[in-house]
């Protein structure tokens, strides 16, 4: 496929990696105090401007806790000045009445607040800090009141992987336009929870169940760093007679699993460009580079785009366009993040044709 054919649809940007939590499965190793090489306003506006002359992507101004870059409200004006689309991740804790209305005023059209548990037992837990819950549907509530939409996001471990049903019935009751789930990348503080990650099997179990919950919920239902979900609906639909179309399954029918390098990239506090923010590996100084030139000239990024240099059952597999494994687990895993995905029970066709002929 020709570069041009690759347009970033969504980037997220760590506009800062100082956090006011010390949440376990960080992917950033986020915490209070000062990091060094911070971009600078001036720096970010330039930032901005390039991202425009490949595309008009969804913004996600993420950290660390974005709220405590003191010009967020001017990064979100510039971005929505510039046609781009800003939303906001955030934990939720820091959130007052004027800020949520400055925000709305700047152009932010989404606020996402993680939840990572029902009740402040098990998210405060797995956040390691008190009030981390009750912080939390605080801000909830304060976006609710400025009319702000949110959605509610849950990282998933073997740890609260049963909170999951009751996080969802939550996202309902609180008034969540959407829940996306996220299935734990073992990178930064997260390494500590490897052992705690799902089994292949528990994972293909919840994806499934989460498919289910399509015909039930009033929710727009995204899974995340899960690019099997992708494979498991395009079977599912199969086998109940259904078509993927747009019109039956909306924008998952027309995205792949894994975007990282594809349609998705990020961008770090410092200007470091990765495909991905759980795949460590530095794609492009925007210091040093314009942003489209790593985005068309970077050697990981034409990598991932090229779907017949995927090793293992990836490459192999029928839905290595629709799926694509997660690369940033298998780099983890195994230092090449074109191997195969780790996490996945799917055996391709393709590789079981090719063994018989072997046979």
């Amino acid at each position: 496929m020709e570069k041009n054919k690759f347009i970033p649809k969504l980037i997220a940007w760590e506009l800062t990696r100082t956090c006011n939590l010390d949440c376990i499965h960080c992917r950033a190793s986020a915490s209070q105090g000062t990091y060094e090489g911070e971009l600078s306003t001036e720096e970010v506006f330039r930032i901005l401007e390039e991202i425009t002359e490949v595309g008009n992507p969804v913004m996600i101004l993420t950290g660390g806790e974005p709220l405590l870059r003191k010009d967020l409200l001017e990064i979100t004006e510039k971005a929505t000045s510039l046609g781009l689309k800003p939303v906001l991740a955030t934990n939720g804790t820091l959130l007052t009445r004027e800020i949520a209305l400055e925000l709305k005023r700047a152009g932010i059209s989404r606020v996402s607040i993680s939840l990572d548990g029902a009740d402040s037992s098990a998210h405060d837990n797995f956040r390691k800090m008190p009030g981390a819950f009750e912080g939390a549907l605080r801000g909830i509530q304060i976006l609710k009141e400025a009319g702000l939409p949110f959605q509610i996001n849950t990282t998933i471990t073997a740890v609260n992987a049963e909170e999951l049903p009751k996080v969802h019935e939550l996202a309902k009751k609180l008034g969540a336009v959407a829940h996306h789930i996220f299935l734990l990348v073992p990178v930064g503080r997260g390494k500590e929870l490897t052992e705690e990650a799902l089994t292949p099997e528990r994972y293909e179990a919840l994806l499934n169940w989460f498919y289910e919950q399509r015909e039930k919920s009033p929710l727009h239902l995204k899974a995340t760093c899960a690019p099997h979900y992708y494979r498991i609906m395009r079977e599912r639909a199969r086998a109940e007679g259904k078509e993927v179309t747009y019109e039956t399954f909306g924008l998952d029918a027309v995205t792949r699993g894994c975007l990282a390098g594809v349609g998705f990239c990020f961008i770090s506090h410092r200007g470091i460009v990765q495909t991905c923010g759980y795949l460590e590996v530095p794609c492009g100084d925007l210091r040093k580079n314009t942003f489209k030139e790593v985005w068309e000239g970077s050697e990981v990024f034409n990598k991932l785009r090229d779907f017949s240099l995927y090793k293992g059952k990836c490459g192999k597999c029928e839905y290595i366009r629709v799926c694509g494994g997660c690369r940033a687990r298998a780099y983890e895993l195994t230092g090449d993040y074109l191997e195969e995905e780790p996490l996945c029970t799917y055996q391709p066709k393709k590789a079981s044709l090719l063994n018989q002929k072997q046979v």
